[in-house]
């Protein structure tokens, strides 16, 4: 990884640039709501492989999994070649999110409980080597405080382009209780085809700073150890998990509560979960421009409780009123993208803050650590409140009449769980220091360190290379 020192105005990508390097969010928005939203009840409904079985299936993999983030991290902040640091691994992630994607979306007539687990393994490795390697890189395109909303602004536009694309197809297809089973494959080969786009786009286009690392700079377990310690990643770290477990909490159980709570079928619920995400075009956009006003961590405090309040006045609205709701829903989905959007912006600045305490690269990691928290939530999410919705007795078959009292128990389930979440989430920015001014001071440091070590590095894409000039830290703080 490059020193992350201030690029020159030539340096900032255009604007069709910026598009093309985001393009590998066009797949992984797409699974983040087909995985979340459809799958889980895809194979509990219409396979019948029972609540607590799907559960369990996305809770141990996901908790098995998440042990290869830190690992694939180190790797990647390690690896040198002609190509980049990142690039290769991006590339990588392609086929095997591909094989993946498609044996989980279209799966034998009767998939068993081995084949969820299994496949469901592999998905999670593919996205791990994707989701790591471009926000390391996006890290390193955008070194300054408000160039980094700008550039995970637009990777958030980009996936929430991909989750708008997967929701338009229950609506199109079937409008009746089995939408989502007639859908489902059909969201399958939309990111098999957005993946390898995606991925070749983002390499084809844009250039990436091969730096070499210093001898000994090396990731040790007590590394690991320095960066949980250290009190901007650790709150950074808990806000992560909090504001994924509360959205990954509603999303395992939002087409149950809508169609059985709220009185929509299927396909008016997918339309809702459709203006939900879209509403996401408009927030990154316009939250990224506040993060640059206000703060990162102000910007999303005043989301998070914002989110929560809505959530609760969305149970009170009258059942089976589209007018009423979509509102809230355009509302709610405008304000969870920031979620993801400022949280990994914030990881960057404290990789800057490491690079000019220690002159270590640790970007790689980081996001590492940050995407094993979103596993470890993940995992959680679905199987506890599928664990909770089986133990009060509701039953998720297709075709099944659940009682009043399985009912109720659905509805306290779904608005207890992600109000407290996000809620806590954003209360853990209370307080937080890393603000723009702090970081302004860590890049006058690292430009000056940098002004004083200049060291050679090269650019280099599929289309061609050429030779720019960058700089490596010296060990330490000045």
């Amino acid at each position: 990884m490059t020193s992350a020192s201030a690029a020159p105005a030539s340096d900032r990508l255009s604007f069709p640039g910026l598009v093309a390097f985001s393009m590998p969010g066009l797949p992984i928005g797409a699974l983040a709501i087909a995985m979340a939203v459809f799958l889980p009840k895809y194979y509990a409904g219409h396979f019948g492989l029972g609540l607590a079985v799907v559960g369990g299936a996305f809770g141990a993999v996901r908790l098995i999994d998440m042990t290869f983030d830190p690992f694939i991290g180190v790797m990647m902040d390690h690896t040198t070649t002609r190509f980049g640091r990142y690039r290769p691994w991006l590339l990588l992630g392609a086929p095997v999110l591909m094989l993946s994607v498609y044996m989980l979306f279209t799966p034998p007539t009767q998939p068993t409980y081995a084949w969820l687990i299994g496949w469901l393994f592999v998905y999670y490795i593919g996205t791990s080597l994707i989701t790591l390697a471009h926000s390391s890189w996006a890290s390193v395109i955008a070194s300054h405080y408000h160039e980094r909303s700008r550039v995970f602004g637009m990777i958030q536009v980009v996936s929430v382009i991909g989750a708008t694309a997967v929701l338009i197809l229950p609506v199109a297809m079937e409008r009746g209780a089995h939408a989502h089973s007639a859908a489902v494959p059909g969201m399958g080969w939309f990111v098999f085809v957005a993946a390898p786009f995606g991925v070749l786009l983002a390499l084809s286009r844009t250039p990436e700073r091969i730096v070499r690392h210093r001898d000994g700079d090396r990731v040790t377990p007590r590394d690991y150890w320095e960066m949980i310690a250290r009190p901007d990643m650790r709150r950074i770290i808990v806000a992560d998990f909090c504001l994924a477990m509360g959205p990954g909490w509603m999303s395992a159980l939002y087409l149950f509560y809508f169609r059985e709570s709220r009185g929509f079928t299927i396909a008016q619920a997918s339309l809702l979960l459709l203006l939900y995400v879209f509403a996401g075009v408009f927030g990154a956009g316009v939250l990224s421009r506040l993060a640059m006003k206000f703060g990162k961590h102000r910007t999303l405090m005043v989301a998070s409780t914002g989110y929560s309040l809505g959530l609760i006045g969305l149970a009170m609205l009258p059942k089976g009123s589209m007018l009423l709701v979509a509102p809230f829903m355009f509302v709610m989905g405008f304000l969870a993208t920031s979620f993801v959007l400022l949280d990994r912006a914030m990881v960057a600045d404290v990789g800057d803050a490491i690079l000019l305490e220690t002159g270590k690269h640790r970007v790689g990691l980081l996001y590492a650590m940050i995407t094993t928290v979103q596993k470890i939530a993940g995992a959680l999410s679905i199987f506890l409140s599928f664990a909770v919705l089986a133990a009060i007795g509701y039953d998720a078959k297709d075709g099944v009449i659940n009682t009043p009292a399985a009912i109720h128990g659905l509805e306290l389930v779904y608005l207890i769980g992600p109000v407290v979440f996000v809620m806590l989430g954003g209360a853990c920015y209370i307080g937080y220091k890393l603000d723009h001014k702090a970081h302004a001071r860590i890049r006058e440091a690292l430009d000056l360190r940098d002004s004083m070590q200049p060291e050679p590095a090269i650019i280099e894409s599929l289309s061609g290379s050429q030779s720019i000039p960058n700089r490596l830290p010296e060990p330490g703080i000045g």
